[in-house]
């Protein structure tokens, strides 16, 4: 959690515990009005730094990059990635990562398919 999200947070509380008392004061013997507006305004605002804090999280997420490398074990040569369905020659662009599992998207024939290593004995 960032500094900015915790210290909006604590402010949010502290407003909305202040707003509660003014709203509440205005209430008892020889409250004012004004208490009430100034109540309705601590509130609005506390509301409003846990709005902030909200989409700052969501900002956060949106920032994250995941690199994955694969590392083949033995020595590996392709000529060409070929598509299991239609045989269309593949690129890298056409592989991602899904749930750790590297899956193929054939642009042609649109075949989505996982990759499998076959085993070398």
């Amino acid at each position: 959690m960032s500094a900015i999200r915790i210290i909006s947070y604590i402010g949010a509380a502290i407003l909305l515990f202040f707003g509660v008392l003014f709203i509440w004061a205005t209430f008892s013997p020889g409250g004012q009005i004004v208490w009430l507006l100034i109540g309705i305004i601590l509130v609005l605002i506390g509301f409003g730094l846990i709005w902030f804090a909200q989409r700052q999280k969501t900002a956060d997420q949106a920032a994250q990059n995941v690199t994955v490398k694969i590392d083949l074990p033995g020595n590996v040569s392709m000529d060409t990635l070929k598509c299991k369905s239609c045989g269309g020659t593949l690129t890298m662009d056409n592989i991602q990562m899904v749930a750790g599992a590297p899956v193929v998207n054939c642009p042609y024939c649109m075949t989505t398919y996982q990759l499998t290593e076959e085993p070398k004995w």
